[in-house]
């Protein structure tokens, strides 16, 4: 071997040569250019989230699962106590509504006692003054001289009383007969009717405010006890509503970070593949621009040609339809057997818009009236507003119609109104029994639509609310 010249190559085979090592130069660069720019390992993340352990998680779904035990064993005993607080608040209601009977008793019997006792003091005035009137004709008639001889037995009488009973010994006798003398015997009469009337009045209205008080006292502990039951459930649902979600928020939160965990490791796995098909790419990328290379330098490398073929594909679209049917049905009712007339729509529709303007306004216990909202009693002393009742013969006293001021009252004095011939404007009635109508314990105004406005109880405000049958005792048209 000669190593004093350079070593002797075929024909042609240098360039051959000298393509390959620049080839080679391009694929060193391009795979290492690929891996420079974030080929290689899997760029990382921040720090993973917290990952609960299996314990931590069953401990968590333990103490939700307990807690929903417990709300699921003791619901029972909620509904209990809500049929207990409903039907506190139906007694209540029933009570109050007994109390303001008795206090329109009694107010009509006070009446009654006013009027008597002024009709007892006219009929003292008139017999006073018929007692002159007998005074002064026998005055007279002894004066003068009259015939009347019984003149001196009646001026020598101890009073009117005996003046009366001379007179009438006289006029049996046929000793004289007068005039005077018969009308003060009437008035007499009519004075100690009067008097025995007015005392009669007095004591029939004594009795009734005694029994009114006793009503209110009943009412009023009946309501005081339905509040108390109502704030003692309100407060145990609550406390049970927090323990149960507590237990959730505790799992839900354990859940949500080994969710997050495990996203995290999902997410990673997934960028660690693409970044290996990345890195598989560039390599073959580069290993081709190589090929080229070489290829181009080479000097008897046969140009490349290149043939196309392109191929047609044939798109199909879909066409969807869709198709309606349209059906209807016919419906039919039986029209209930009213009593009451078809009313006055504008009756109605003033003392729905009366009605409606104290949308809002506060319950009050035995509050309101034909004046509008007005103070409560006892324990909604202070408090104004209205009640059912209250509520309902405000608005008909605004369209002129009086009405009775207690629910019970309502239904019994106006005419009837079958369920299916309810109408705007109509007073809607609800009992405890109800087939009874001495059960009737709420009313409220019918709007129409499966509406009604009602002052519902205390704690609450006069409200729209959709109607309910549960316990409908009935309907009434005061406009009929």
């Amino acid at each position: 071997m000669n190593f004093g010249r350079s070593q002797q190559l075929p024909p042609g085979t240098y360039g051959i040569e000298r393509g390959r090592r620049t080839a080679g130069r391009v694929l060193g660069v391009a795979v290492a250019g690929a891996l420079a720019f974030g080929l290689g390992p899997a760029t990382a993340w921040a720090a993973p989230p917290p990952n609960p352990s299996d314990s931590d998680i069953s401990a968590a779904q333990a103490e939700k699962d307990a807690a929903a035990a417990e709300v699921g064993a003791i619901s029972a005993q909620l509904a209990a106590a809500q049929s207990q607080v409903d039907a506190a608040r139906a007694a209540s209601a029933l009570a109050l509504d007994e109390y303001q009977a008795k206090a329109a008793e009694y107010d009509a019997a006070q009446l009654a006692a006013d009027t008597a006792a002024a009709a007892a003091v006219q009929a003292t005035a008139d017999l006073d003054a018929s007692r002159q009137d007998l005074a002064d004709f026998a005055r007279t008639s002894y004066i003068e001289g009259s015939t009347f001889q019984g003149a001196a037995a009646l001026l020598s009488a101890d009073g009117p009383a005996q003046m009366i009973e001379r007179a009438a010994l006289l006029e049996a006798s046929g000793a004289n007969s007068s005039d005077v003398v018969d009308t003060t015997r009437v008035l007499q009469q009519q004075a100690t009717a009067a008097d025995l009337a007015a005392r009669d009045a007095l004591t029939v209205a004594d009795g009734l405010k005694q029994e009114a008080a006793t009503a209110l006292s009943a009412a009023q502990a009946s309501e005081t006890s339905a509040r108390s039951q109502a704030a003692a459930l309100a407060d145990q649902q609550v406390a049970l509503n927090e323990q149960l979600q507590q237990a959730q928020q505790t799992l839900l939160g354990l859940e949500g970070a080994r969710k997050a965990n495990e996203e995290y490791a999902a997410a990673q796995a997934a960028l660690a593949r693409q970044q290996a098909r990345d890195q598989e790419a560039a390599r073959a990328a580069a290993e081709a621009a190589a090929r080229r290379a070489a290829s181009a330098s080479s000097p008897t490398a046969s140009r490349p040609s290149s043939s196309s073929s392109s191929g047609g594909g044939s798109s199909s679209s879909g066409s969807s339809s869709s198709s309606s049917s349209k059906s209807s049905t016919a419906t039919s009712s039986t029209v209930d057997t009213t009593p009451a007339g078809s009313g006055s729509a504008g009756a109605a529709e003033t003392a729905i818009s009366a009605g409606m303007r104290y949308l809002g306004t506060t319950y009050a216990w035995g509050g309101g009236g034909t004046k509008g909202p007005g103070p409560g009693i006892a324990p909604d002393e202070g408090v104004v507003g209205f009640d059912c009742s209250g509520l309902t013969q405000y608005a008909y006293a605004r369209a002129g119609i009086s009405i009775p001021r207690n629910s019970r009252a309502q239904y019994a004095a106006l005419p009837k109104v079958g369920r299916s011939d309810l109408q705007a404007g109509d007073l809607v009635f609800w009992a405890t029994s109800p087939g009874d109508p001495s059960t009737i314990y709420h009313v409220g105004i019918y709007l129409g639509g499966n509406k009604v406005l009602h002052a519902p109880q205390s704690n609450d405000v006069v409200k729209v609310s959709t109607m309910w049958w549960g316990g409908y005792a009935g309907a009434v048209r005061p406009s009929a």
